[in-house]
């Protein structure tokens, strides 16, 4: 007996995620020695994403861009060409000291030396995600969605991202959306904020 699925959806998938960019080296190289470093978009939430779009199934991605930043406008030009709806609000970057895309610089390992990954995300625009910069009602009622996939890592960014895949999940129940979740833990995005992420992901 299979999972019973929504009949009447405009999409088969969503996932809400704080969207960013990998540096990796080519070759295997280690990232402190080599030039020149190949660029791709990517969230582990819509790395999940692309198996359901390349099948040809509608996806659509929840997430926020920072404002005119050429960032913002690769992510979205690799989200379309990964056949997936974005709807996004859109953050003044605020000066040079404010909101960008995470950074993950990723050393994918070669032989004996094994893949190291380095998170840079001072500043990351994914962290400013709310319930209220969405019509859930709309997207869950009216559009419809047969699943949504919330990951652990994005409603851990903050405050405001845990209340928001709370909120996200709570939509999705009430109009019949199967949910799936990935913890995705994080020893360091727990820090100090244990019994609030745990009541989250409790409900």
């Amino acid at each position: 007996m299979g999972i019973e699925l929504r009949k009447e959806y405009a999409y088969s998938l969503l996932v809400p995620t704080s969207m960013g960019v990998r540096l990796t080296p080519d070759r295997g190289q280690p990232m402190h020695c080599k030039q020149p470093l190949i660029l791709q978009v990517t969230s582990a939430e819509t790395n999940v994403a692309s198996v359901s779009s390349f099948l040809g199934l509608p996806v659509k991605v929840l997430t926020a861009l920072v404002k005119d930043s050429p960032i913002a406008r690769l992510i979205k030009d690799d989200l379309a060409g990964r056949h997936m709806d974005v709807e996004a609000t859109e953050v003044e970057q605020g000066g040079p000291w404010g909101f960008r895309h995470q950074f993950n610089l990723a050393d994918r390992g070669y032989g004996s030396r094994g893949p190291v990954v380095f998170n840079d995300r001072a500043g990351e625009v994914g962290r400013t995600l709310r319930a209220s910069d969405f019509d859930l009602e709309r997207i869950f009622g009216a559009e419809g969605v047969q699943m949504v996939h919330v990951s652990g890592l994005v409603a851990a960014l903050s405050p405001d991202t845990g209340k928001f895949c709370a909120e996200i999940a709570r939509t999705a129940k009430k109009h019949g959306t199967r949910i799936s979740f990935d913890l995705n833990y994080r020893a360091s995005f727990w820090e100090n904020r244990e019994k609030e992420l745990s009541g989250i992901f409790g409900e």
